[in-house]
């Protein structure tokens, strides 16, 4: 079970990955319910194991194409983000240490095997994955695109992805750069 769902979110990651046309030190959101994929209600039945196995499947691919993971808390802890202090960039560090059940498994798996771990309040990711429900919009930049992605659950919860793009302005004359879009 735990190989098929680290391939699951691997699969997800390279397509997310693929067709949102990440880059390098690009920032990649991922909000995870290891209850859900275990098919448990959100928040009831958190599993380090499958957050384990779900970050060990997207490290893979982001850690291959130099693109910074930002692992979601769970609302325990409002929804703070674990990242790699490099990725940073001038969004203030605030002092907290995930754990399972304040934080989420995820998150605890990110913190515990990133090099040098911090926690923001807020980041603003270029693309992200939602996996069961979590709501990572928040930690979105402003014009979110939702995409559709060959795999559409991680174990039993529903996988929703997005990505991100400049917004338009402009009036009727305006042109657009189509590789921003």
């Amino acid at each position: 079970m735990l190989r098929i769902i680290k391939a699951a979110a691997q699969r997800a990651t390279e397509e997310l990955c693929e067709k949102a046309k990440l880059k390098k030190g690009q920032i990649v959101i991922v909000g995870c319910s290891s209850s859900e994929i275990a098919g448990h209600s959100l928040g009831s039945f958190s599993s380090p194991e499958v957050g384990k196995a779900v970050f060990e499947g997207i490290i893979a691919v982001l850690n291959e194409k130099d693109i910074y993971l930002a692992a979601q808390c769970c609302e325990h802890l409002n929804r703070a983000v674990i990242i790699e202090r490099e990725a940073v960039n001038g969004f203030e560090i605030v002092n907290v240490l995930p754990v399972v059940k304040a934080g989420g498994s995820f998150a605890t798996a990110a913190y515990n095997a990133f090099k040098d771990p911090v926690a923001v309040e807020e980041i603003q990711a270029d693309a992200g994955l939602d996996i069961g429900g979590t709501l990572i919009g928040m930690h979105l930049k402003r014009v979110a695109v939702p995409m559709r992605l060959d795999v559409r659950q991680i174990g039993e919860a529903p996988l929703n992805a997005a990505r991100t793009r400049p917004k338009y302005i402009g009036g009727p004359r305006t042109l657009y750069d189509e590789d921003l879009m």
